[in-house]
């Protein structure tokens, strides 16, 4: 009795250093959780907090980082050194500018439904393999000029699936969509809206469907950004796991970050040379948009191929001017 007694306690305080490096990002005025706000390291690296607004970072693992950026859409971001991180950060509200995107209540009457199309592939070759800093944004704009509600987003995505046989196992990993303003033609400044967070995995068709009627969005007259970003992969119970986002791996030049690609990968495409897909890395570069070009990158495979663009598609709703 005694010795177990002993091993309970010595789990315990095994346990405690663990516990105590759980940290939560809340809204400093309603007190309530912020869901999958950055972690910005400062070095180019970060991760994601969880639904609940949860992060971890044990510093056993992040030796080297000496200071952590907190960020969400439509808060002012914090900073904290690593030896004084509060178990509690709470993010004050930035004032709301709120444009005719995001409307509060549904537009009535008949609409007409009307697609653009995804375009999609199964080579590898010609995809994008996406990483928890990267972000990809397509431009979209009112169809034929008319009031227009994005009703569906249709991503097009490469599971490969036919490569499970060489010992490509199962996933589930989770993304977010965000919107942004058409500043001159770059994605501008975020648009605050109900937060859309979903997971795809490895049974996923060619074309993964996201509905989001409910989230009224409605397009302004000079078109909406949407992006994708990864935020990790899901554990067993569909929660964004709160693991190491990139890998270090020893080199004649010392110990190189690199960072983790996550599938399912994303096809881009050769067949819209007018339109143009902007990328950023999220903890680098001060988040600046880049069009996915020499200029971002002369030595990409993909960029070299023509395959400039990711092939996103929307389902929209048009809706009838009332006479």
């Amino acid at each position: 009795m005694k010795r177990k007694l002993q091993i309970t306690l010595l789990f315990l305080f095994i346990s405690l250093p663990i516990m105590a490096q759980k940290f939560q990002v809340i809204d400093e005025v309603l007190k309530v959780p912020i869901s999958f706000a950055t972690i910005s390291f400062g070095d180019g690296r970060g991760t994601f907090a969880g639904e609940d607004g949860v992060f971890d970072f044990p510093k056993e693992k992040y030796p080297d980082i000496d200071s952590l950026h907190i960020s969400a859409i439509g808060y002012t971001e914090k900073g904290f050194s690593t030896k004084e991180i509060p178990t509690t950060i709470a993010l004050q509200p930035e004032a709301s500018e709120l444009s005719e995107v995001i409307v509060t209540a549904p537009k009535r009457g008949k609409y007409k439904t009307k697609k653009q199309k995804p375009v999609t592939h199964e080579d590898i070759h010609t995809s994008w393999l996406p990483t928890v800093e990267s972000e990809v944004a397509v431009l979209f704009k009112r169809y034929e000029g008319e009031s227009t509600r994005i009703a569906k987003i249709l991503l097009p995505i490469n599971a490969e699936t036919q490569y499970k046989s060489k010992g490509k196992g199962k996933f589930a990993t989770i993304f977010r969509i965000q919107f942004y303003k058409n500043d001159n033609g770059l994605p501008g400044k975020a648009i605050v809206h109900e937060k859309i967070v979903f997971a795809i995995d490895q049974d996923t068709q060619k074309i993964f469907e996201l509905d989001i009627q409910s989230k009224q969005i409605f397009i302004p007259e000079e078109g909406i950004f949407a992006s994708l970003q990864v935020l990790g992969y899901a554990d067993d119970n569909g929660k964004l796991m709160q693991s190491k986002k990139y890998r270090e791996i020893k080199t004649k030049r010392g110990i190189q970050k690199i960072s983790t690609a996550f599938r399912p990968l994303l096809p881009f495409t050769n067949e819209f040379p007018l339109q143009k897909t902007y990328v950023r890395r999220i903890f680098l570069n001060n988040k600046k948009w880049q069009v996915f070009d020499e200029t971002y990158n002369e030595n990409s495979n993909l960029i070299k191929s023509g395959f400039r663009h990711y092939g996103m598609g929307v389902t929209f709703h048009v809706f009838e001017e009332k006479k």
